[in-house]
């Protein structure tokens, strides 16, 4: 089902309900995902891909489609993710080290992830980087996004996209390296 289609059926109150279950059959996945490789924790992932369909209903009528529909629903999944982490670590009052070395023993404890030891390597190198910086790198090495939707879900230039994915890549180089 084409977005356009179930924008249209969404703006019509008799079929309201049925375009936002499409809607979410249609993205949550991809969401989910998205949002479990900030986070990590299966729980927290599915908690806030949640929240992320709860403010996508409660805005959809006012999205204006001057972006694409899924570009508008990640830019609301990737500030949901920022929000929690950066909550996370008010709330602990923890360093961003700290944040990390949790989130790496959930990856070591995690019944859900699966993955040979390299893709485990990976991950940990990836929890060792800055917010916005595994963002990107999600973003590019993942879901294989070009830098233009990156920038329109981030609002950041896409040379600083290019330049935060090489500095990500060269850190994650030198963690495997060195681990």
């Amino acid at each position: 089902m084409e977005d356009k289609d179930i924008l249209e059926k969404f703006r019509r109150a008799d079929s309201r309900n049925l375009a936002f279950n499409q809607l979410v059959r249609k993205y949550q996945q991809k969401v989910y995902w998205h949002v479990r490789k900030m986070v990590i924790d299966h729980d927290d992932a599915d908690d806030l891909t949640q929240e992320v369909f709860v403010k996508v209903w409660s805005h959809l009528e006012n999205f204006r489609q001057d972006a694409q529909l899924y570009t508008w629903i990640y830019r609301i999944a990737t500030n949901e993710c920022l929000n929690f982490l950066n909550a996370k670590k008010k709330r602990f009052f923890l360093p961003l080290h700290d944040v990390a070395a949790e989130l790496a023993e959930k990856l070591d404890t995690s019944d859900d992830l699966s993955g040979d030891e390299v893709q485990l390597k990976l991950q940990k190198a990836l929890l060792r980087l800055p917010d916005k910086q595994r963002l990107v790198f999600n973003m590019k090495y993942y879901d294989d996004m070009k830098y233009e939707e990156m920038s329109e879900i981030l609002g950041t230039s896409v040379g600083a996209l290019k330049a935060s994915y090489h500095i990500a890549v060269k850190k994650i180089e030198d963690y495997l390296k060195n681990h």
